[in-house]
């Protein structure tokens, strides 16, 4: 540890003045394009590009942007992420397996990152293996307190060199974010249920969430899915885990608090996870008990994140739902108000969706087989295309209503829905409640069954 120091102030003496380049080498990549992205949690977009000299040569103006992480990409899954803060970056990689072959040569701030990085995957491979050793091997025996020792030093050993660089370098971009990644010190007395409860009780104790400027990073999103992890259980069924969920938002929601721009990032990012994996009890219960802290009441001005929000919460189960009125394939207007059967059965889908088009001929089974009839199927395509549309009805002979407004995600009721994947479903009871939201087939069967829709 001290010789990694002694390196790292070494690299610092080197640096006379701040610089802004980024001067790079992908080994056997020859000449062709290459890409800047900045990173703001998830998003990366291109900010500027360039071509590599015969040897693989590169280099990047920095001049103008803002200290943070910026990611280098060449193909699809070749990329190097490296920090950049108002220092000249020099590094030598390759262009397949880039992070193992990454050499630095020139950046203290990548220096810090990769060697605290090292430091903290040796850690953590001890303490996963000290573990469950501690937690299964009889208490009075003398290896289990050699075991308990290691363990706390380990832990000891990874603050010290932490705090070492804390003090050696306060303005550094790379421990800024090393502090975050940094988790509680666990005490190797807890058992395995006290320690993971000790863990979710504190795993933000030392996060400094008004620097906003590691937004520009991974860090926060990562810290977000390692502490949902904490929540996860492949065991537990869907609302189990939604039950969990709900938990660890609110936990997390309430530590980011203190700064409405990482409360935003995380509600933005919590309610599009959430929402990608269909977990709707976890995004109504966010819908309502949070809010976008910078949205404005006057409506035209409100932003997506916070109508997204409202958006939920009139189509959470027990809501009725949004009235759809849409010409049907022979350019009839149809509401879904008119429609009087017992329950509907709303489905939004595409026919360029292979999932919805292997789920269309099994609901059509289960249709025409009601005897007596008690829902209805009001299919609404988001196709953007009328002829692929048309020619999979016709193909399919798919009897029940059908409508489209030939927009796309774009139409008023794929926005009043939250739609942006297809197939959605609602069931809808005969005074058009929402009753269900399955996402499946295997959901979609199993909901008409416990309605008594089907055998």
């Amino acid at each position: 540890m001290k010789r990694i120091l002694v390196l790292l102030l070494w690299a610092l003496a080197l640096m006379t003045h701040a610089q802004n380049a980024m001067d790079g080498k992908i080994l056997r990549y020859g000449t062709n394009k290459i890409f800047l992205r900045s990173i703001y949690g998830e998003k990366t977009p291109i900010i500027d590009s360039t071509v590599t000299d015969t040897a693989g040569n590169f280099r990047f103006s920095l001049s103008g942007h803002l200290p943070g992480t910026y990611r280098i990409q060449w193909t699809k899954d070749g990329f190097i992420d490296l920090i950049w803060n108002r220092e000249d970056v020099k590094f030598v990689t390759t262009m397949k397996n880039p992070d193992d072959s990454l050499q630095i040569i020139n950046s203290l701030e990548n220096r810090i990152s990769r060697a605290y990085a090292k430091l903290d995957r040796t850690s953590q491979e001890k303490l996963q293996l000290l573990s469950p050793l501690i937690d299964l091997y009889p208490v009075k025996d003398a290896f289990y307190f050699s075991a308990v020792q290691e363990m706390e030093k380990t832990q000891r050993l990874q603050q010290q060199y932490l705090d070492s660089l804390v003090a050696l370098y306060p303005q550094s971009f790379a421990v800024r974010v090393a502090k975050v990644y940094q988790n509680p010190f666990i005490p190797a007395s807890l058992g395995k249920e006290e320690r993971m409860t000790f863990l979710k009780q504190h795993y933000f104790d030392k996060i400094d969430f008004s620097d906003t400027s590691l937004l520009r990073s991974m860090v926060f999103v990562n810290k977000a899915i390692s502490y949902l992890s904490l929540y996860s259980n492949n065991r537990l069924q869907q609302k189990q885990l939604e039950t969990e969920f709900i938990k660890a938002v609110t936990v997390m929601l309430g530590a980011a608090s203190v700064n409405p721009e990482v409360f935003k990032f995380w509600l933005d990012y919590l309610v599009g996870g959430f929402d990608k994996y269909h977990f709707d009890e976890v995004i109504t219960y966010i819908a309502d008990n949070f809010q976008d802290p910078y949205s404005c009441e006057d409506q035209p001005r409100k932003s997506a994140l916070q109508k997204k929000l409202e958006t939920f919460k009139k189509i959470s189960i027990g809501k009725t739902a949004p009235e759809i009125s849409v010409p049907d394939n022979n350019g009839k207007p149809v509401k879904l108000t008119a429609i009087s059967s017992e329950y509907t059965l709303v489905v939004f889908w595409s026919s360029e969706c292979p999932h919805c088009t292997a789920m269309m001929p099994k609901l059509k089974e289960y249709y025409e087989k009601q005897k007596p009839k008690r829902f209805e199927v009001l299919s609404v395509s988001i196709d953007t295309s009328r002829v692929a549309w048309t020619r999979f009805l016709r193909e399919q002979k798919l009897a029940w209503i059908n409508v489209s407004d030939m927009k796309g995600f774009n139409g008023k009721p794929a926005d009043d829905f939250n739609i942006y994947a297809t197939p959605t479903m609602f069931l809808l009871d005969r005074q058009k409640k929402i009753v269900a939201k399955p996402n499946t087939l295997r959901e979609m069967e199993a909901t008409l069954r416990e309605f008594k829709l089907i055998q």
